[in-house]
């Protein structure tokens, strides 16, 4: 599951580390190794201070959650609460990204790596008391391989599956159809099959009409009210321990300033931003008594996606694109007028690194520049000469197709996002120089519009987990809608037989250098292409109280983020500042077996997040996935 800042996230993607594991998790496999002010309700006003005695944890989010099943959840907001909802077969140590056991102990291939046979532990219950086993992991997949509503967010991680098996209780055989490279790195929430066999339309289904909700993470899902809040409380059987905190409330807040100022007041404890602090807000907080800003490398991009003329599977085109997107050259132009270092001095103010490749340069192994030959780089002249070769030349101030048409585009913005907002004003007076009209259209909600493909251009973004597959694959023929207008797995409907091909033979290798290699030549068939225009890869910027938290995991630990993380440990490890024998450390009990190391360290977040359920998920171009 990604945490996709989709286009749109996280995202994401995601749904998003300074060390990369993917590549030792790859390695791992290879040698089919083992490796051990808004109304909140019921909410308490003081973020730690509850009347009955219990410590909660308000975090507070701008981000909407598009869905509360795991099955369609895609944003970065939703799929952090499942996290803490569910378990996987493996996580990721926050030291280092390493894979690490989860509900899975171990996990073994066979000599051809065709066969995985993963050891489910004996000591995870569900929160109804029943026993979590194979057979819940078996049937989750098996629902993902032949329900096209249940494979909606997670689907291109059973793609290549064959056959999936529970022998007994505690064996889980999964059978594929070629080599798969993410076979310990399988991003996919298990279910408990007695409550989820009893759901009928997968694709409708939203998890939100029953409370508390079974599951088997570090807390449990007790209530959910849109745009308002989700709260959680602590699972006191969790097999890793149980959190130190005995509730966690994300509380969503629209007006970002509003959630800062609650933070000043003690109403919340921790804010993440939307998706990050802004340079104002950092620095407004900045030495404010008993507040820790944090900030470090971010694990996710800023973007600009292109209509490639909305299809769905079967090929039919549907939406209104501009159709001079269509054309390499003018998608080229576009990009090569647009100033990314004044961005980044004017917009982040030094919050961010230039954008490049589709991998954020935290993930080094799969981070990739382009040759100075294949740079697009800020040069008007040359965009005003491509545009001139595609057909569009200057009439007067404006430039015009061969169809006499002006060359007018639309770029939706998230209104939530001030970043948007800043980066539109530029674009609008850069490509006016060119001759090219924008409007700028801001929206609560950018989803209706992005699946219809009525957009010529969106501002995206998706937060990238260890393992780049889940972001690499949303680009993929298979990801696009069956149906038009109808949620998809897409980010913004590219199809190319030359990136499927690559995408198919990254996934097949088992050999780190080899693949990381593969996917460096999808990302440089992407900066060609001009679908994608990475501007810049945010850092994480978040801030919390010392005076109620008095310490937390954050990954990676030298310097990562909070909010977001590949895993739970954050707010699985956060220790309540007033904490006596029940709340202690890590050692005291409730410590990871994974080497966790319970610390205030300098670092920070990526991506904010609360909000609306419909039927049909909603899409946040910055961050959405994990």
């Amino acid at each position: 599951m990604v945490t996709r800042v989709p286009p749109p996230s996280a995202q994401p993607r995601s749904r998003m580390r300074i060390l990369l594991a993917s590549g030792a998790a790859a390695l791992a496999l290879a040698a089919g190794s083992i490796v051990p002010g808004m109304p909140l309700g019921a909410a308490p006003q003081q973020a730690q201070a509850a009347d009955n005695g219990k410590t909660t944890l308000t975090v507070a989010v701008a981000q909407s959650v598009d869905s509360l099943s795991p099955f369609l959840a895609q944003r970065l907001m939703s799929t952090s609460v499942h996290r803490l909802m569910y378990d996987f077969l493996t996580n990721y140590d926050p030291k280092d990204n390493h894979t690490v056991p989860g509900l899975a102990t171990k996990w073994e291939p066979s000599a051809d790596k065709l066969t995985w046979t993963y050891t489910i532990r004996s000591n995870s219950k569900w929160s109804d008391g029943q026993q979590a086993t194979a057979d819940d992991a078996a049937w989750t997949f098996n629902k993902m391989m032949t329900d096209e509503g249940a494979a909606t967010a997670n689907g291109s991680f059973v793609a290549n599956f064959k056959k999936v098996t529970a022998p007994s209780p505690e064996k889980l055989v999964i059978e594929l159809k070629q080599p798969q490279a993410t076979m310990a790195a399988l991003d996919v929430p298990i279910v408990p099959k007695h409550v989820w066999e009893r759901v009928g339309d997968f694709s409708k289904f939203n998890n939100d009409t029953k409370f508390p909700i079974v599951g088997n993470g570090p807390y449990i899902l007790t209530d959910y009210k849109v745009d308002q809040y989700v709260k959680l409380k602590a699972n006191k059987s969790f097999w890793r321990g149980a959190p130190k905190f005995d509730e966690l409330v994300f509380k969503t807040y629209k007006d970002q300033d509003a959630a800062v100022a609650a933070l000043r007041k003690g109403e919340v404890s921790f804010v993440a931003g939307a998706p990050a602090l802004t340079p104002a807000q950092a620095a407004s907080l900045k030495g404010d008594k008993n507040i820790k800003v944090n900030e470090g490398p971010g694990r996710r991009f800023f973007a600009l996606a292109t209509n490639p003329g909305a299809q769905t599977k079967d090929g039919k085109k549907f939406g209104d694109g501009n159709k001079a997107l269509l054309d390499q050259k003018v998608r080229q132009a576009l990009f090569l007028s647009i100033d990314r270092k004044t961005i980044i001095d004017k917009v982040f103010q030094g919050h961010a690194v230039e954008g490049q490749g589709y991998i954020p340069p935290r993930f080094s192994d799969y981070f990739w520049q382009p040759s100075d030959s294949q740079k697009l780089s800020y040069d008007p002249d040359r965009a005003a000469k491509l545009l001139d070769q595609a057909g569009y030349k200057l009439k007067g101030d404006q430039r015009v197709g061969k169809d006499g048409k002006p060359l007018d585009l639309r770029i939706l913005c998230h209104a939530t996002d001030p970043n948007d907002k800043a980066i539109g004003k530029y674009l609008k007076e850069w490509w006016g120089k060119l001759g090219i009209g924008l409007k700028v259209d801001c929206r609560d909600d950018v989803s209706v519009p992005w699946y219809a493909g009525e957009y010529d251009l969106a501002f995206d973004g998706w937060s990238v987990n260890p393992d780049p597959d889940f972001v690499l694959g949303i680009h993929t023929c298979s990801a696009l809608p069956a149906k038009a207008k109808e949620s998809a797995a897409t980010d913004n409907f590219i199809c190319d037989k030359t990136y499927d091909e690559l995408y198919k033979k990254q996934l097949a290798e088992y050999d780190p250098a080899k693949r990381a290699d593969i996917v460096k030549q999808m990302e440089s068939w992407m900066y060609d292409s001009g679908y994608m225009n990475i501007i810049a890869y945010p850092n994480a910027v978040e801030a919390y109280r010392t005076d109620q938290i008095k310490s937390i995991t954050t990954m990676p630990e030298a310097a990562g983020n909070i909010y977001g993380q590949d895993g739970y440990w954050s707010w699985w490890s956060a220790v309540p500042a007033a904490a006596d024998g029940k709340n202690g450390s890590a050692a005291d009990g409730g410590g990871s077996s994974t080497g966790v190391v319970i610390g205030i360290l300098v670092a920070v977040v990526v991506v904010a997040g609360g909000g609306f359920l419909l039927a049909r998920r909603r899409r946040s171009t910055a961050e959405e996935r994990e």
